[in-house]
């Protein structure tokens, strides 16, 4: 469709027209799906002030701490360099600085290409267009939208967290870095939904992008280069600020012209795209279909995004090996785990098949991610009326969920498998006290627990697809519990939730393999009743 057909304008109209009353409408129907964003970054900050004074209440178990988080690098991946861990807000800083940012820049992508790119998909855009609106009036009620909610996580963070007892002046600014991270992703977001074709594609560059900056982040954290590798990233720059550490406010305003400038590109892009179309336009398929059975009706739909994340998995490993390398001079010249070492609690060789551990676990939830995509593709396809004519057909049921459960499952399985190859093949042959089959091993043994943490999302979609955001329970549930639930001190039975807590340490002079049969089960369980579900409800329903 034309330009000039897709957004008329009227005589004296601008390219803004429109805009407010879109804007008003379209927080009417989407403020309720930013509350669990919200919730989730000012329980991740409240929940750390209130728990610190019960978890540490003296300053042997706060040094207890610092050498649990020193003496695992790997955390570092995650939520950045601990620079206080012996006060409240110190610790705080710790868990949300990163992690908070994330899932904020998350919430402000999926804002931004809902309002924007997915209403062309659905054909709202073009109802709306038709009307008396401005040419660049959706995007930038999107933006808007993605920008009240990132002000919204920061108000609603910092004003829980100081009422739970955090210093105030600390929890601002710590709050200020989430609602930036969000203003940049939201940014990103606009440029994505114009390059994209779709709004699959769209969130895919987006998020892509963000995924690269954290690892990034992480990677560059992790490792000793000196306090000016944190200038690399955007991410890093919002870590310059320093929340109850430093309290410099002003890394805020590089985050912020950064957003300014993406903006402006995303708008003199939008102005010249033609509508429903996108830079990286998607192939036209054959003129006679060749796809004959469910599996390779799958394998089409889902093959962009799988070999984006194996090939993601390739360059995580790189990363993941290199670090492997440093591991021991990171551990050396850490205080706190070299205080583990002289105790006597610990071994070198322990420390380091621990750090493995962690950083092979970390892809296994990162790899589930993929699988619950690939199931919540299924849902896609009914709502878009795609899947009945195909069912409706010889291709029963449960081979058609059957076809997507089996890429579901096997297209994380690579992924792990991708990267714990690439990874023993670095770190193996450092000589860091672990072999090319120590790594290969544990990678394999975390294959069961990502099949879990997928299968969840099968018995969603099979079974109650209309609440597809439990589809994420296990995704989420085993990153909390396995990588924040040891800092909360949670008791064995709590961690056991996580399947990646059944995990064995392959190095272990005894490893506990019972662990991967009670997983399996769990497993298929979930499998079985998402397969039972499928074939007995609506589709569609």
């Amino acid at each position: 469709m034309s330009r000039t057909a897709a957004a008329p304008r009227t005589a004296g109209g601008s390219a803004l027209t429109g805009t407010r009353p879109l804007l008003r409408a379209s927080l009417r129907q989407e403020a309720r799906s930013f509350a669990p964003w919200i919730a989730a970054v000012t329980a991740l900050s409240a929940s750390s002030v209130l728990a610190y004074a019960f978890l540490f209440p003296d300053a042997s178990d706060r040094k207890a701490l610092a050498a649990a988080v020193g003496g695992n690098p790997a955390l570092g991946l995650i939520f950045g360099p601990a620079r206080d861990l012996s006060t409240t807000d110190g610790f705080n800083t710790w868990r949300s600085l990163a992690l908070g940012g994330f899932i904020t820049a998350l919430m402000a992508i999926f804002a931004v290409v809902r309002a924007s790119r997915a209403q062309e998909d659905s054909g709202q855009a073009e109802l709306l267009a038709s009307g008396v609106l401005g040419r660049s009036a959706r995007l930038a009620v999107a933006v808007a939208q993605a920008s009240l909610a990132s002000f919204a996580v920061g108000v609603v963070s910092a004003v829980a967290t100081g009422l739970c007892g955090a210093g105030w002046a600390d929890t601002l600014l710590l709050s200020a870095t989430f609602t930036v991270t969000g203003l940049m992703s939201a940014a990103v977001a606009a440029v994505a939904a114009q390059l994209g074709s779709d709004a699959r594609t769209a969130s895919t560059l987006a998020v892509a992008v963000l995924g690269c900056l954290f690892v990034l982040r992480g990677y560059l954290d992790s490792m000793d280069f000196g306090d000016w590798v944190s200038w690399v990233t955007p991410l890093g720059w919002m870590e310059r600020t320093e929340p109850a550490a430093g309290n410099t406010w002003w890394p805020l305003l590089p985050g912020l012209g950064l957003a300014v400038v993406l903006l402006v590109a995303a708008f003199a892009l939008q102005a010249r795209r033609d509508f429903g179309q996108g830079a990286f336009a998607p192939r036209p398929g054959p003129a006679r279909g060749a796809v004959r059975s469910p599996l390779a009706l799958a394998w089409r739909l889902n093959r962009g995004p799988v070999l984006s994340w194996t090939v993601a998995f390739v360059l995580l490993g790189v990363v993941f090996g290199n670090f492997s390398t440093s591991v021991t001079d990171l551990l050396s010249g850490n205080p706190a785990a070299a205080a583990v070492l002289a105790s006597g609690a610990a071994t070198p060789d322990a420390l380091v098949a621990s750090f493995l551990v962690t950083i092979l676990s970390l892809a296994g939830i990162i790899a589930a991610i993929s699988g619950v995509q690939t199931m919540l593709k299924v849902r896609s396809e009914e709502l878009e009326d795609r899947a009945e004519p195909v069912m409706a057909a010889a291709v029963p049921r449960s081979s058609y969920l059957g076809a997507h459960v089996l890429l579901a499952l096997s297209g994380p399985t690579a992924g792990v498998l991708v990267a714990g190859v690439v990874t023993a093949l670095i770190a193996g042959t450092a000589g860091i006290g672990v072999g090319v089959g120590d790594v290969l091993l544990q990678a394999v043994a975390t294959v069961p627990a990502v099949w879990t943490a997928t299968a969840v999302s099968v018995a969603v979609v099979g079974a109650r697809p209309q609440v597809r955001l439990a589809a994420w329970i296990g995704v989420l549930a085993s990153f909390a519990l396995t990588l924040l639930g040891p800092t909360f001190k949670l008791p064995d039975w709590a961690l056991g939730i996580s399947p990646f807590h059944h995990v064995p340490h392959v190095t272990a002079a005894h490893p506990d393999w019972w662990g991967l049969l009670w997983i399996t089960l769990v497993t298929a369980a979930f499998l079985a009743i998402g397969l039972a579900g499928f074939r007995r409800r609506d589709l569609a329903r």
